[in-house]
């Protein structure tokens, strides 16, 4: 399977889709299907996706995997690897949050190779086969996690990620109905997720024209549809959302993430704020920062001013005439649904805890911003950012819309 190869139902009802997904599926006219579902219950439960699911799952011979923590940790990976490995699935179903479609990704993958997963997830090895088909249905809108070929893991409370064109779903289900029951604080922080990915996957190093085109239309419908479905929640809103989610997954599966992303996960794992919220506390200070792009410092091999043609869309999209308006506009969407937009909101504002997220970064992820960072420079960003320091205004770049090529 290459990584364009994954047929995707997106609409109202789409969880109806599974039956004649699994029909085509089946490995013969009399055969049942051995499906391996792994799936937070708690989802499951609240979503009333079982309704319909239930039934398919009946006519196979299912296990289920559950029970797991929050962000996949590695013990939860071997568990489910040696329970696929004993039971050798047909098929695996994912159903949950971001944590259960890259929990179903690992676990289907790597039960099919010879290495430990361990050894797969730190690097030491890589993946040579194919795991079964996978279907991947999430129940929030925000990680995008059904439309790309990576997933997280961690390991001693390091964070990894696992790449590789096997681990794209074959089978993408996003029914919006399946987040109707999402309390307000988990829209907020997985649309801000998306929205987030969105913003940066235009700005990346790997961005390419497909990426950005997928971004800006997320990055579109997040404006659109965020503020209502986190707090007068309706089925367009709802619908919104999953579109935002699903085409951020698909930039990011190109461009990936950059600075902001980098800087989210010390936030998450030793400060305990969400992921998306974590995220955007400082995507405003990034694009300040990113917008000061030159010849001197910027890593893109495109140059600076292709750099700054694509901030100028960012700004064009956030109906912005400056960088700060906007930095504005993306802080008080933040606000809007109620979430901390800074590090001081946060109350993250001592030496000790900014130094520790700068020691945390990964390199990679930093590698894949478009203006060189490095601790210096990111510990001045935080600064500003823990300390509410008002950004100076920086014109919106009026760039040729060629590349300096």
């Amino acid at each position: 399977m290459t990584i364009a190869d994954s047929a995707v139902y997106l609409k109202e009802r789409a969880l109806g889709e599974v039956a004649r997904i699994m029909q085509g599926l089946a490995p013969g006219p009399d055969s049942a299907q051995r499906i391996l579902f792994v799936v937070d219950e708690a989802a499951y439960a609240a979503c009333g996706g079982d309704l319909l699911l239930e039934p398919v799952l009946r006519s196979g011979i299912v296990a289920r995997f559950s029970g797991f923590e929050l962000n996949p940790k590695i013990e939860d990976i071997e568990r489910g690897v040696e329970q696929a490995r004993e039971f050798d699935p047909d098929v695996v179903i994912a159903l949950g949050g971001g944590t259960a479609i890259d929990l179903g990704k690992l676990i289907g993958a790597l039960s099919r190779q010879r290495d430990s997963a361990r050894d797969i997830v730190t690097g030491q090895a890589s993946i040579t086969r194919s795991g079964p088909p996978l279907l991947a249905i999430p129940t929030t809108a925000g990680t995008g996690s059904e439309a790309t070929h990576f997933a997280v893991a961690y390991v001693d409370g390091e964070k990894y990620s696992v790449a590789h064109s096997t681990l794209l779903p074959n089978f993408a289900i996003v029914d919006p109905r399946l987040t109707y029951s999402l309390p307000a604080r988990v829209t907020a922080a997985t649309g801000l997720d998306a929205f987030c990915q969105a913003i940066e996957s235009i700005w990346a190093v790997e961005a390419t024209d497909e990426s950005i085109g997928y971004a800006a239309d997320a990055a579109c419908y997040a404006l659109q549809h965020l503020v209502r479905a986190t707090n007068e929640p309706t089925p367009e809103a709802r619908l919104g959302m999953c579109q935002a989610a699903h085409l951020a997954g698909k930039a990011i599966n190109i461009s990936k993430t950059t600075a902001s992303h980098a800087l989210s996960y010390p936030l998450t794992s030793r400060h305990n704020i969400p992921h998306g919220i974590a995220v955007a506390m400082t995507l405003s200070s990034m694009l300040a920062y990113n917008a000061r792009v030159t010849a001197h410092d910027c890593v893109d091999p495109r140059g600076a001013k292709d750099v700054l043609r694509r901030i100028a869309m960012i700004c064009e999209l956030l109906n912005a005439a400056t960088i700060d308006e906007a930095c504005q506009t993306i802080d008080k969407l933040i606000a809007d649904v109620g979430c901390p937009n800074s590090l001081a909101q946060a109350g993250i504002q001592s030496e000790e805890q900014l130094r520790h997220i700068v020691s945390s970064v990964n390199a990679q992820r930093m590698s894949n911003n478009p203006r060189v960072t490095n601790p210096e420079s990111l510990l001045c960003i935080l600064r500003e950012n823990a300390t509410g320091a008002n950004l100076p205004s920086y014109p919106t770049p009026n760039i040729d819309k060629r590349s300096d090529s």
